[in-house]
């Protein structure tokens, strides 16, 4: 009978490498689940990596320009080449703290051979280890491309992944789904692929990749939102980091830098939107706020209420504090902040998290949060836990949650 707690793998480990199984690293999160007795729990993590330039050569022939595509593919021939298009970053050499978190580094564990590609296998394996139902896919070095010095080049290799995700994983597991890349350096590119890929297998959404300098509030985004909105389309921003920034060049250490620049893109966008009252003109849009952690709403929160009441001449669209129009919107976990429960305790209650905060694991980035994050909050009621775990996500994405989750036992 399926319990919908994964067995531990039988293989026992004496030190975690590049090619210990995923289900061997993750092993105190199944152990977790069983002792918590977590079988009833519907969990949905809403965002989880693959290293996509580890299928490159693959993806690279979905490439629509014939031109482009045979660069690629030669490219692909030279000793050592990096992959084509790709514009890389600093802080990438930096993630498994010089080879301490082996698993960041580089997922070389052994998949059998057989009709399934090697990505859904691994996503299967970290999926079924933490006990989660629906697994929302991202990408990974493409979190770049808006920063490419091409704007033409994020939509062909955008395109061509977004494809290729399609046919090779997310049509192969209906439990795999993905927010999907949209080039948003090109606005009239986003429309056409929110019309290409809307209804396509696993695409519940589309993801704005947060490392770019457009302002989100500009006219020509109007239409995209509205398509968006129409389509009942959930939008999301993924943070992510970029130490060739101007202000995060002045900072001296990846840690440091880390921890401004997850957060400080997504604060300009959200201040953007919410200045601009794009949350008055499209009110069925709620934005959705990935890999930022939470600590840093409030404060803009605050930052942006206290602005408003003295100059509320300079936001003629708002009809209502900023922070009413943020406590609308959704966030995902990942990383949260723990150190200082009561500040924690005090920011979820500003977002609403009870009804706002969808669980992200993040996995397998070197600052994974397993489920327990979530479980283990003492100021949480049980149904805010189930609510942040798994049915915010069902409610936001309209995802099915299945029966066994709905009979509480």
């Amino acid at each position: 009978m399926d319990t919908g707690i994964p067995q531990t793998h039988e293989n026992p480990i004496k030190e975690i490498d590049v090619r210990t199984d995923t289900r061997d690293v993750l092993a105190n999160a199944q152990k977790y689940l069983k002792r918590r007795k977590l079988d009833d729990v519907f969990i949905c993590d809403i965002d989880a990596h693959h290293m996509e330039i580890e299928a490159w050569k693959d993806i690279v022939k979905y490439i629509s320009s014939p031109v482009v595509r045979d660069h690629a593919e030669r490219f692909a021939q030279f000793t050592g080449a990096p992959p084509f298009g790709i514009n890389g970053d600093l802080g990438l050499l930096y993630q498994d703290v010089g080879g301490r978190i082996p698993h960041q580094t580089s997922q070389r564990e052994e998949v059998p051979a057989g009709p399934d590609h090697r990505h859904l296998t691994l996503m299967q394996r970290a999926r079924e280890a933490m006990g989660i139902h629906y697994q929302v896919l991202f990408p990974t070095p493409m979190l770049l491309l808006g920063m490419h010095p091409q704007p033409e080049m994020e939509v062909m290799l955008s395109e061509a992944y977004n494809q290729w995700l399609i046919d090779t994983v997310l049509s192969k597991d209906e439990r795999l789904k993905t927010m999907l890349f949209i080039p948003f350096n090109t606005p009239k590119e986003c429309e056409r692929f929110v019309e290409k890929f809307s209804g396509q297998p696993g695409v519940i959404g589309f993801m704005v990749t947060s490392i770019r300098n457009k302002p989100v509030h500009h006219d020509n985004y109007m239409r995209l939102y509205r398509m968006l909105e129409e389509r009942g389309q959930v939008l999301g921003f993924h943070a992510g980091y970029y130490w060739n920034d101007d202000s995060m060049r002045q900072i001296n250490r990846f840690g440091a830098m880390h921890a401004l620049s997850f957060t400080w893109c997504n604060v300009v966008h959200m201040t953007n939107w919410v200045w601009n009252g794009l949350g008055e003109r499209f009110p069925k849009l709620h934005p959705m706020w990935i890999e930022s952690g939470v600590a840093w709403v409030p404060w803009l929160m605050q930052r942006l209420d206290h602005q408003y009441m003295m100059r509320s001449s300079e936001a003629p669209l708002l009809k209502r504090p900023p922070g009413d129009y943020m406590r609308e919107m959704y966030y995902t976990c990942q990383p949260l902040e723990t150190d200082y429960p009561k500040a924690m305790e005090i920011t979820f209650e500003m977002i609403k998290a009870e009804t706002q905060l969808l669980y992200a694991s993040d996995w397998p980035h070197w600052d994974f949060d397993t489920p327990s994050v979530i479980w283990d909050l003492p100021f949480l009621t049980e149904q805010g836990k189930r609510n942040i775990l798994g049915l915010n996500a069902a409610r936001a994405f309209n995802l099915e949650v299945p029966e066994k989750y709905r009979t509480r036992k």
